[in-house]
C-alpha cells in the first residue's frame, strides 16, 4: 500500500493499480503476518477517489464493504468458488480465510490493499488451520491475471452503488451480519462476546451482548464464538 499512497499523493487518478508478485512485509490487523507466497497469490493496491455528488464513495466503511462485494463477485465469476464475507474486510471459504482487504485515506484518496490466496497448495503450520486458497477450494489452479481482469471492473461497479445497496447486498452475502454468535477483538486485550444484529447506516456492525446491550463495532476482528 505504500507505493499506492505515494502515487495518490502525486495525483494518480482513480483506478491506478500497483501490484506485487510477493509481499515480504505483508501485515494484517494488529501487525499480524499475512502469508504471501510468490507466484501464488494476487496482491495489489488500487487508488480510489470520491466521485462528485456521490458522498457514499468517500465513506471508508462503505468502500471497504463494497470492495468485499467486488472481490466476492470476481472470485465466483472467475473460479466458481462462492465466498462468505466476514465484516468488515475478510473473505472466507468455509471457516478459512482466502482474501483480505485493507483501506486507508491518503490525500483525499482511498488506497485499497487487496490480497487473495489464489494458487497456494499449503500454508505454514501457524496459519494452516485458518487459511485456504481458491486452488484448494476448487481442486485446480486458477489464472491470477484473469481474476485481476475481472476484479477491476467489479471494483468500479460496486463502488458506484449507493450506500443503501452496499449495505443490503453485503448483508445478503454474509453469514456474519445478523444472528451469528461471535467474539469481537476490540483490541489486543479486549474481547466482546455476543450475537450480531445487523449493520448501521454508516456500515458498522451491531453486536448484542449476553445482557441484551447493543454495541456498535467500529473496528475489530470478528471471529465465530
Amino acid at each position: 500500500m505504500h507505493d499506492g499512497a505515494k502515487l495518490a499523493a502525486a495525483g494518480a487518478p482513480t483506478g491506478t493499480v500497483v501490484g506485487a508478485n510477493e509481499q515480504t512485509a505483508g501485515m494484517g490487523r494488529f501487525g499480524r503476518r499475512w502469508h504471501s507466497e510468490p507466484d501464488a497469490g494476487l496482491y495489489f493496491s488500487v487508488v480510489l477517489r470520491p466521485i462528485e455528488n456521490r458522498p457514499q464513495v468517500g465513506n471508508l466503511p462503505h468502500i471497504t464493504l463494497a470492495l468485499g462485494l467486488a472481490v466476492r463477485e470476481a472470485i465466483v465469476d472467475s473460479t466458481g468458488v462462492v465466498c462468505d464475507l466476514r465484516w468488515p474486510n475478510d473473505l472466507l471459504i468455509g471457516d478459512r480465510k482466502c482474501a483480505g482487504i485493507l483501506t486507508q485515506l491518503e490525500n483525499r484518496a482511498v488506497i485499497a490493499g487487496i490480497g487473495i490466496n489464489v494458487n497456494q497448495s499449503a500454508f505454514p503450520a501457524d496459519i494452516e488451520g485458518i487459511a485456504t486458497s481458491l486452488r484448494l477450494a476448487a481442486g485446480r489452479p486458477h489464472s491470477r491475471e484473469q481474476l485481476l481482469i475481472r476484479l477491476l471492473p467489479a471494483i468500479d461497479e460496486c463502488c458506484r452503488l449507493d450506500s443503501a445497496s452496499i449495505l443490503r447486498v453485503f448483508a445478503e452475502s454474509s453469514s456474519y451480519v445478523r444472528g451469528r454468535r461471535v467474539v469481537v477483538e476490540i483490541s489486543e486485550n479486549e474481547l466482546l462476546t455476543g450475537t450480531t444484529a445487523g449493520l448501521t447506516p454508516d456500515g458498522y456492525l451491531t453486536v448484542r451482548d449476553d445482557r441484551g446491550k447493543e454495541h456498535t463495532i467500529i473496528a475489530g476482528g470478528v471471529r465465530p464464538a
